[in-house]
């Protein structure tokens, strides 16, 4: 008999202790520190501006769409980077927003443009016109997205790294400094460069996400404030990146504006 209660005592402590919230919630965001959150991303990506919101960049071989630059891929398109701009639909999908009716309309909501030049001879037609459009008007919906993405991305780091522990009291460490600049710093870092565990997101064996600024945060910790080392980390691991990427790339036109994107996390625009 005592054994039964013993047992039944157990069970009932694993089902309170998996009711109660976690051991290290992040922190919660107000719906101003929210707002101001998605005009700096948009910032950083648009510097603001509507037009942007439907881009493709020289050099590259896909559109990027919104605040957040996500990625489409046409069907069958193979590339090294996570493509985000579907589940971004998804998304929209879940928040009963009503997508613009021709991607709807998409077999299989694929990019309709195969090259470049269709795209850019695309800008000031009927379709990428509404999509600005719906894009700038749903700028609420997009940032909810990338902060969701960024507070999903906590399990995955951990089961990709040999330091787990660390890896985990860094990432509450960081989010918990300075509100909110630590949690825009890992909200913008997710969105800009992913989270490092995509193997197809490597050059020369070595990633460019979060799990990696985290990783060489840990490796060369100081006394300096946690947001100084942070942004430090992620201008190495930027700067490591350039140095792997294929050549015909030419990534170094792109380092200077990526550090500058870094200082906004040590002290908010």
């Amino acid at each position: 008999m005592i054994k039964h209660f013993s047992l039944a005592a157990c069970l009932l402590s694993l089902l309170l202790s998996c009711s109660q919230a976690p051991r290290h919630p992040l922190p919660d965001l107000t719906p101003a520190q929210t707002e101001r959150i998605g005009d700096l991303i948009f910032a950083n990506e648009c510097n603001l501006k509507i037009p942007c919101l439907t881009s493709w960049n020289a050099g590259e071989d896909f559109p990027s769409l919104g605040i957040g630059h996500f990625i489409w891929y046409r069907q069958n398109q193979q590339e090294a980077f996570v493509e985000s701009f579907p589940a971004l639909l998804d998304y929209y999908d879940t928040r009963h927003v009503a997508i613009p009716a021709w991607i709807s309309s998409l077999p299989e909501r694929d990019s309709p443009w195969q090259t470049r030049e269709a795209f850019l001879a695309d800008t000031d037609g009927e379709r990428l016109r509404e999509l600005r459009e719906f894009l700038y008007s749903t700028r609420d919906v997009q940032v909810d997205f990338i902060i969701e993405r960024m507070q999903k991305s906590l399990p995955r780091l951990l089961t990709e790294t040999k330091n787990p522990k660390e890896i985990q009291s860094l990432f509450y460490e960081v989010a918990s400094s300075e509100p909110p600049l630590g949690m825009y710093a890992l909200i913008d870092y997710v969105n800009f460069k992913g989270e490092g565990v995509s193997l197809s997101e490597r050059y020369q064996g070595e990633g460019w996400g979060l799990l990696q600024v985290l990783e060489t945060l840990q490796q060369n910790r100081s006394n300096a404030p946690v947001m100084m080392q942070f942004a430090q980390a992620a201008r190495e691991v930027l700067a490591r990146r350039v140095r792997n990427a294929p050549p015909e790339r030419d990534e170094q036109r792109w380092l200077a504006g990526w550090n500058k994107r870094t200082e906004t996390y040590e002290n908010l625009p």
